[in-house]
């Protein structure tokens, strides 16, 4: 399996998040995705799709197939069987993609739409859909409108995204200080800041009730 996709949306995610926000909206091509989980238990390609007219933007273009994940786990032989193929949310295919232990997966934004459509989506090892949000299920109207944008993207996050060593929640930061925080297994988000010095967290957009981090558990 060639490293060069999964090298490519890592390492060329920081300039395609500069070239988006600086105006020029230069995005390479979409490419086939494949990545491992830590334990190597699972992988999942995405092969992207081809509704380029279901972005923002680009209204009038083509529309059809959307991205197709394909789910892999490793077999007694060390081999690797498909066990699900899924359409996924992404009408070209997303920005990044994180495969935890477990075989659940989670994509992040979408192809020279960051910050439109479906931003977060997490899958079961099965391929079927957990949850999926976009940014108005995770902010308030003028914190969205707050972001700085280009032609055909919104940049409403700014650091690494990962998923954290227990293998169940992925982390997605915001800014410095401030963390999404997302349970792969339920679906369930919580987002946190430091207030006054206080680390405090929701799991709601509308109403919010903050809370200290230890009240807001996401893999129950």
């Amino acid at each position: 399996m060639s490293r060069w996709p999964f090298m490519f949306y890592v390492l060329g995610l920081p300039l395609l998040l500069a070239n988006s926000i600086a105006g020029a909206d230069e995005w390479p091509g979409p490419r086939i995705m494949e990545v491992f989980s830590d334990s190597r238990e699972y992988f999942v390609r995405i092969i992207p799709g081809e509704s380029v007219g279901d972005t923002f933007g680009f209204a009038g273009a083509r529309k059809g197939r959307y991205a197709t994940a394909e789910f892999y786990r490793r077999a007694p032989d060390r081999s690797y069987r498909l066990v699900a193929e899924t359409s996924l949310l992404n009408p070209v295919a997303p920005i990044e993609l994180f495969v935890a232990d477990s075989g659940h997966a989670a994509t992040v934004d979408n192809w020279h739409n960051l910050g439109y459509g479906k931003v977060v989506s997490i899958y079961d090892s099965r391929g079927r859909l957990v949850q999926s949000y976009e940014l108005r299920d995770l902010f308030k109207p003028e914190e969205v409108a707050s972001f700085p944008r280009s032609t055909s993207s919104i940049r409403w996050r700014e650091g690494p995204a990962y998923i954290r060593a227990d293998q169940k929640t992925l982390l997605i930061t915001v800014k410095s200080g401030a963390d999404f925080l997302f349970g792969l297994e339920t679906g369930q988000f919580k987002y946190c800041e430091y207030q006054d010095k206080v680390y405090r967290c929701r799991n709601e957009n509308q109403p919010r009730q903050w809370m200290p981090n230890s009240s807001v558990p996401l893999t129950r």
